[in-house]
């Protein structure tokens, strides 16, 4: 399967698999037509990010069983809407990126040198 590429023109990696993330539930930050939110950004989880996301109305880290949505927790990595991370970006609670995990299409939305400043340390 073609994941496409990612925001340094290499092929996309893995996102996470502990807990399955990606619209998809592959584990891959793609999209597709029925992904209205572009889960296409991959970042690590952040207590100040998944607070942010709680009081804007996405509540991240509580579980819900009846979707199997364990619930995220820091550090975990998540695929997210790239709009809601440029959100968190502008209120000073941008998570981490994955550089190599995140896909192309979230340069339409957010520069490279801001996802470069908030790339998670190698």
């Amino acid at each position: 399967m073609n994941r496409g590429r990612n925001v340094l023109g290499e092929d996309m990696e893995d996102c996470g698999t502990a807990p399955i993330t990606g619209f998809f539930r592959d584990g891959c930050c793609r999209t597709g037509p029925q992904d209205v939110g572009l889960h296409i950004l991959c970042a690590e989880m952040t207590q100040e990010f998944l607070t942010f996301s709680k009081l804007s109305g996405n509540d991240l880290s509580t579980p819900m069983p009846d979707y199997h949505f364990p619930g995220l927790q820091p550090g975990d990595r998540w695929c997210l809407c790239v709009l809601r991370w440029k959100e968190a970006l502008e209120a000073g609670a941008a998570p981490p990126v994955v550089l190599a995990a995140t896909h192309v299409s979230t340069l339409e939305f957010v520069d490279l040198d801001d996802l470069k400043a908030h790339a998670v340390a190698l």
